[in-house]
């Protein structure tokens, strides 16, 4: 039977017949196939920025953290401080730009961070002091991404500023690629050799324990070479391929399903019309369903006309326009479709499917904001073995110590 966890999103229709099922169990053996894909001396970063890429932060952290991930990647102080207060302790490393005004939230919650500039760096140092504890920090190196961090021959500036920082301690020296989910990888590779380049730097060669990390997915699938002392990968955790030119070496789980139940069948005449804008007119008499779903939960509107819903393991075409919070389907070739019947917009029923990068090439994005796209407003439901992994023993203390203070304080706990 399927267990539900509480997560960070702020609106938790449970009743709700539209929902993200989140299988945990697929997630886990996504980073055991990566884990053995990359070797025992490659560590693992799962990235579970954005929500888990809107697969929830917390619950996804705790299931890969389980199945061997060793670091966790969020792109925003706020999301490590979110797992610091769900009890995790595993390292993690703030992937994003932080602002030198939120330094001292990395530092108090004992977070990595990404430096690419000295004003950061002296902010982390100052904030290190104030909360009484050291700062670890990644030099960012900017080798053809265009986005942030600082060029080859700027890094050992970058790196000596701060070696004379109190409170500093230098982790790792990252970059990241532009295009290594291309089919020609020769921008790659020349990012790599930018990369060794800095490497080399009299500031950075042989630092013991230093941690140099570069590949993210389609890298750590195409460019072995590039895998060096930690992978970082994100979307092939959630079991999709980095981009159609990458296929994976290893067998992806995809980890999301968005369902819903079909809210009314009716029957609409021939010239009948349907939805805002009454861009479909029935040319004969058709059945059409209702779903109460819509692009205020993540379904594009892109796909009026256009998209397929699975209902009774067949696919019914979209009718008319996508509306905030509503559908229409065409079953009038579905037999004995009515009110009730789970309907899937996104995963697996019966022996049909719709994918991610399905949705990603109807919309003419990627799957990854596909996934992202779905709102906060569909409650997330876990499944799968690891459903309700172990809280860290650093949680389990703090949750005793809360059950002891109850009690001799007289109060009963709440079911």
């Amino acid at each position: 039977m399927a267990k539900k966890i509480e997560d960070a999103h702020p609106i938790q229709h449970r009743a709700r017949p539209t929902r993200a099922v989140v299988d945990l169990a697929a997630i886990a053996q996504n980073v055991r196939s990566i884990k053995a894909l990359v070797g025992p001396a490659v560590r693992l970063m799962a990235v579970v920025k954005a929500d888990a890429y809107g697969h929830g932060l917390v619950p996804v952290a705790r299931a890969t953290l389980a199945a061997g991930a060793e670091w966790l990647g969020v792109a925003l102080p706020e999301e490590g401080a979110a797992l610091r207060a769900a009890g995790i302790r595993a390292p993690i490393l703030v992937l994003g730009p932080t602002p030198p005004e939120q330094a001292e939230a990395v530092a108090a919650a004992s977070l990595d961070q990404m430096v690419h500039s000295a004003a950061l760096a002296e902010a982390l140092s100052r904030a290190a002091k104030k909360v009484g504890r050291r700062a670890a920090v990644h030099v960012k190196v900017d080798t053809g991404m265009g986005r942030v961090g600082v060029p080859v021959e700027e890094v050992g500036v970058l790196v000596r500023a701060i070696g004379r920082l109190p409170g500093l301690t230098l982790r790792g020296v990252m970059t990241h690629f532009a295009a290594a989910d291309a089919r020609d990888t020769t921008f790659a590779r020349e990012q790599l050799r930018r990369f060794h380049e800095a490497l080399a730097l009299p500031e950075l060669r042989g630092r013991p324990g230093l941690l140099r990390h570069a590949a993210n997915s389609a890298a750590t699938f195409a460019l072995p070479e590039a895998r060096l002392d930690m992978v970082r990968t994100g979307i092939a955790l959630y079991g999709c391929p980095p981009s159609p030119e990458v296929p994976p070496p290893v067998a992806l789980r995809p980890a999301l399903t968005l369902e819903t139940r079909v809210a009314q069948v009716r029957w609409v005449p021939a010239g009948g019309t349907i939805s805002y804008g009454c861009t479909f007119v029935a040319p004969t008499r058709m059945r059409i369903a209702t779903l109460p779903v819509g692009y205020g939960d993540g379904y594009p509107r892109a796909f009026s006309n256009r998209g397929v819903v699975l209902l009774r393991g067949k696919r019914a075409p979209v009718v008319g326009r996508v509306c905030m919070d509503m559908v229409m389907l065409d079953v009038t070739g579905i037999p004995d479709v009515g009110e009730g019947d789970p309907a899937v917009l996104l995963g697996a029923q019966g022996t049909e499917a719709i994918s991610a990068e399905a949705w990603a090439a109807l919309a003419d994005t990627i799957s990854y904001e596909v996934l992202c796209g779905i709102t906060a407003r569909v409650p997330r439901l876990y499944v799968g073995k690891a459903a309700v992994p172990p809280a860290p023993p650093a949680a389990a203390r703090a949750g005793g110590r809360l059950r002891r203070a109850e009690r001799q304080a007289g109060r009963r706990r709440a079911p």
